[in-house]
């Protein structure tokens, strides 16, 4: 059964933050909120979890394309092939915000990504993801929650969103309702921006 933890963006509790990195750090799986949709979290080094996660989206994990969360750009390197300047300039104004980027990743991947050419990455605009990984010093995997309603194509009710997860997660954090537009997808591994799916980032 899930644990729900409420967690306000205007002022988040240490103690809380500390709740769900602890969890996330025993291979928990979470659902957290960003600055666009609720989404699924993991440890990206726990294969366990990240299977889980797989499970949850109904696919196989070597078949699966998480993103990855992080605070700032410091991991990137740790993930991604080197970046020419003027991409990292571009990623620069554009994070936090409400992109994932596509880059080429590197041989350096976690076991659970490994053999992918290509890495989404996503530093959100919100207080809580990006505490989360602070605090973890390390990024979480991720993959938004999708609805089966028709016209709602994201689920925006945390209380909602608890009872259908309830034995799928470990925790839910309840930061009010969240928003039903996804992150817009950008392409930079041609060097050149592409969008691939645009969601609520404008560029």
């Amino acid at each position: 059964m899930a644990k729900i933890i409420k967690i306000y963006p205007e002022n988040p509790q240490e103690h809380l933050i500390d709740e769900v990195v602890k969890a996330l750090q025993q291979g928990k799986l979470i659902i957290y909120p960003s600055d666009t949709v609720y989404a699924l979290g993991c440890n990206i080094f726990d294969i366990k979890a990240m299977e889980r996660l797989a499970q949850i989206k109904k696919i196989k994990l070597e078949k699966a394309h998480f993103s990855i969360i992080c605070n700032n750009l410091s991991h990137l390197s740790e993930f991604t092939k080197p970046i020419d300047t003027a991409t990292f300039r571009f990623l620069k104004s554009h994070i936090p915000g409400n992109f994932t980027f596509i880059l080429e990743a590197n041989k350096s991947l976690p076991l659970a990504y490994k053999g992918k050419k290509t890495i989404g990455i996503r530093v959100p605009d919100h207080p809580i993801p990006q505490l989360i990984v602070e605090k973890m010093g390390y990024p979480i995997a991720s993959t938004s929650i999708k609805d089966e309603d028709e016209v709602l194509e994201y689920s925006t009710d945390p209380e909602l969103i608890a009872e259908k997860y309830d034995h799928l997660v470990d925790i839910v954090i309840d930061s009010g309702f969240g928003g039903n537009i996804a992150s817009t997808i950008v392409d930079l591994t041609s060097g050149n921006p592409e969008i691939i799916r645009q969601g609520k980032g404008i560029l």
